[in-house]
């Protein structure tokens, strides 16, 4: 009876694992196939019918024209958008090419995060691996779509440039749950010494020390990649009304999954009349 027993679990756990597998394989090939819909229809949605689509020739200027003329077509572009990687294996250039996309196509602040603080103990390879990117794929033009990285905890400029059009910032779970919870202390301590009572300890109270430890805009749009249906900490306090899309993988992640993304939001906000 044991061993039969032993068999009926094995059996139960291959078929966990091959669900498992065909799920992820599934919600891969689903993503394409609503990209190519959302691609082929949206533009009709939104009333760009008329509109030709620009046709690649190669070169950085054309591809600098391409990404801002398209982000000028959405209806409603994010200031913030936040990149969300739950998976293991961590590629630092596709997570560059996604930022100086979003930086080409007109957003303002771009924060990259992980669940292991992978991005943040690695922070100068990260930023070498944007700038350099940000040459790559915008040569000359580059200038123009200058960043300013903030440097964490003290949020004081690690890299600076005059014009700055685009803010990246590199997030851990330091900056989530234990934000609150070290905000939280201050104000226990604030009471303690006398400095406040508990009566005027409120919502509005704890947002403010919130917003002072962070000083960009809350995030409008997150892209969450890999399998994970979690947000693993990701600012819990600042994305009470943020458009949350998961996508497949950061991995070879293309301009058209992210412009795909933008496309959605820019739907959805319409939908709300935000």
């Amino acid at each position: 009876m044991a061993l039969l027993y032993e068999m009926v679990w094995r059996f139960l756990h291959a078929l966990l694992y091959v669900q498992r597998a065909l799920l992820a394989w599934f919600r891969v090939h689903i993503w394409r196939w609503k990209r190519a819909v959302v691609g082929l229809l949206l533009p009709l949605a939104l009333g760009f019918h008329n509109q030709k689509k620009a046709v690649p020739i190669g070169k950085r200027s054309s591809r600098r024209v391409r990404w801002g003329a398209e982000g000028r077509t959405l209806e409603k572009l994010p200031i913030h958008v936040g990149l969300l990687i739950t998976e293991e294996e961590i590629h630092y250039t596709d997570i560059a090419n996604l930022v100086v996309w979003c930086m080409a196509v007109g957003i303002s602040y771009v924060s990259v995060y992980d669940n292991q603080g992978v991005f943040k103990r690695n922070n100068s390879r990260l930023m070498e691996e944007i700038l350099k990117k940000q040459q790559e794929l915008l040569g000359m033009d580059s200038s123009k779509y200058s960043v300013e990285f903030l440097k964490n905890g003290t949020d004081k400029q690690e890299h600076q440039v005059l014009s700055c059009q685009s803010v990246v910032k590199v997030l851990s779970p330091d900056d989530g749950r234990l934000s609150i919870v070290q905000a939280a202390q201050q104000l226990c301590r604030a009471v303690e010494q006398k400095e406040r009572t508990s009566k005027d300890i409120d919502v509005n109270v704890l947002d403010s020390l919130l917003r002072e430890s962070e000083n960009i805009p809350d995030p409008d749009l997150v892209l969450k990649f890999g399998p994970v249906e979690s947000t693993l900490g990701f600012l819990p306090w600042h994305i009470r009304l943020t458009e949350i899309i998961s996508m497949p993988s950061h991995i070879d992640a293309s301009y058209d999954d992210l412009f795909g993304a933008l496309q959605c939001y820019a739907v959805c906000e319409q939908r709300l009349g935000k």
